[in-house]
C-alpha cells in the first residue's frame, strides 16, 4: 500500500488507514499494535479481488484497544441482528471485532507478522503474513464448516507464488492438524 494507483477499494483504504492510526496511538501508549486477521488481510493480500464485510483483530489487550476504538469514533451498535463483540464506524462501510488475544492461537511466527503503511499515511499497523492467512484459510477449509476458504487459499497461492513454500507447508499442516498441506490447495 504505497501509491495513490494502489488497486485496493476506497473503503478498504480508508478503514486501513484508520486502524494505523489507532496502531499508532496503541504503540504511544507503550501498549502492542491490534495485528489484522482473517478476511481484511485476505482482502489486503488480494488488493481487494477478495473483498470482506469486516475487520478482524488480534490483541492481547483488548479493554485498551475498544478504548482507542472509542477515542477514533467507533461505537458499539445494539439490538437484535448486532453482535456484542462488534465494533462500527459511521463513516466507514466495515465492522470492526476483537477476535483473539493472539493471532491464530499464538502459532505464527511472530517475527512474520508484517507492519504496513497505508497509502496517504504516515502511521502503521500489523498484519498476519500471507503464509499465515492462507493456512488460516485452509484450517477454515478442513474444519467442513467453511468450503469457500480452500477457493481463498488458492487465489492467494496464486497471487504469491514466491513465499516461503517450507512455513506454510508447516503452518497449513498444524491448521488442519496434519490432514491437508500445500498440495491440498494446488488440487493434486
Amino acid at each position: 500500500m504505497t501509491d495513490d494507483t494502489a488497486p485496493w477499494r476506497p473503503e478498504l483504504v480508508a478503514a486501513l488507514r484508520l486502524l494505523a492510526r489507532i496502531s499508532d496511538a496503541m504503540h504511544a501508549r507503550g501498549l502492542p499494535r491490534p495485528i489484522l486477521v482473517g478476511g481484511a488481510a485476505v482482502e489486503y493480500y488480494s488488493a481487494s479481488a477478495l473483498m470482506t464485510g469486516d475487520i478482524d483483530l488480534a490483541s492481547p489487550v483488548q479493554p485498551e484497544l475498544e478504548e482507542e476504538l472509542r477515542r477514533h469514533g467507533f461505537v458499539r451498535p445494539g439490538g437484535p441482528g448486532h453482535t456484542p463483540l462488534g465494533w462500527v464506524h459511521p463513516e466507514l462501510r466495515l465492522g470492526v471485532e476483537i477476535v483473539a488475544s493472539t493471532p491464530m492461537g499464538g502459532t505464527v511466527d511472530p517475527d512474520r507478522i508484517g507492519l504496513v503503511r497505508p497509502i496517504g499515511e504516515t502511521a502503521l499497523f500489523r498484519i498476519l503474513s500471507v503464509e499465515d492467512m492462507i493456512a488460516d484459510r485452509m484450517g477454515q477449509y478442513a474444519s467442513g464448516t467453511a468450503p469457500e476458504m480452500r477457493g481463498q487459499a488458492q487465489a492467494l497461492l496464486r497471487l504469491y507464488p514466491d513465499l516461503d513454500r517450507d512455513y506454510l507447508e508447516r503452518r497449513i499442516r498444524e491448521e488442519t492438524c496434519g490432514d491437508h498441506g500445500i498440495e491440498d490447495i494446488q488440487g493434486k
